[in-house]
């Protein structure tokens, strides 16, 4: 059966966000995942996790200046420096917090800057953060997003995702598949998963158009779900949607996979 884990940031926002925990805990979910966490002490964190059962499956590695609207610099020629401390503090946190895994943002694509010059800086950072996080056991994944909610993104598809990974001289690149994401970009979701199975690491979900809960779009996800389940796919699905009205409303998808 699937495993879903709450995505803190865009779920029970009906709550202030250290209140969550305990939300997601009430709702069923054994695990969280949430963009970043360096807002908060690394200890007020554990406390929550402990206190409310539930596993840290996944978070971001810092990416530059999220208020301002940078999306991730890994891909960012002349900001190495400040990615590599970034990758430092984000395996402090995974670590500390026992999460297996962490995501890098590529970034909106920097203007003026060559499309050779990008890949290779990208390639460089991602070979740089993966053996850091291989040295402590976590593994370093990648993910490509849509354009039309982050336009100039520079990771887009599943296939320069692949591309990428194999330019990388590490195995501790792996793939983060947004379902949302992807079927805006390119379709052919479960074709795109089961040739690529070995290499995915964690899913996402939200239904399109909207980015709400699952049954709210176009997606067919009780079908993926079995489909997953058939495949022997045995990483978390990440709950990284926007309910559409409240949080426990809009959990009917999910009545029969969580532990209620």
């Amino acid at each position: 059966m699937p495993k879903f884990a709450a995505n803190l940031t865009m779920m029970f926002n009906e709550s202030q966000f250290l209140d969550r925990f305990a939300a997601a805990n009430e709702a069923g979910f054994k695990g969280v995942e949430y963009l970043f966490p360096y807002d908060y002490p690394v200890d007020q964190l554990i406390e929550k996790l402990e206190k409310h059962n539930l596993e840290q499956v996944l978070h971001n590695l810092p990416a530059g200046d999220w208020d301002n609207g940078e999306r991730g610099i890994a891909c960012h020629p002349n900001r190495q420096t400040e990615f590599q401390e970034g990758v430092g503090k984000a395996i402090e946190y995974a670590s500390a917090l026992g999460c297996p895994q962490v995501n890098c943002l590529a970034g909106i694509t920097p203007k003026g800057e060559t499309s050779e010059k990008m890949l290779q800086t990208f390639v460089s950072n991602l070979e740089f953060a993966a053996k850091q996080c291989e040295a402590v056991g976590i593994v370093l994944l990648i993910e490509p997003i849509n354009t039309h909610d982050i336009p100039g993104f520079y990771l887009t598809n599943t296939t320069q995702a692949l591309s990428v990974i194999n330019e990388v001289s590490s195995s501790n690149v792996m793939l983060q598949y947004d379902v949302y994401h992807m079927q805006i970009m390119e379709g052919n979701l479960l074709s795109t998963i089961r040739a690529n199975l070995d290499l995915v690491r964690h899913i996402q979900i939200a239904d399109n158009p909207g980015r709400n809960e699952p049954g709210t779009g176009e997606i067919n996800y009780p079908f993926l779900f079995d489909a997953l389940d058939e495949l022997k796919y045995d990483g978390w699905i990440g709950c990284e949607y926007k309910p559409e009205t409240t949080t426990i409303d809009g959990l009917g998808w999910a009545k029969d996979y969580l532990s209620l």
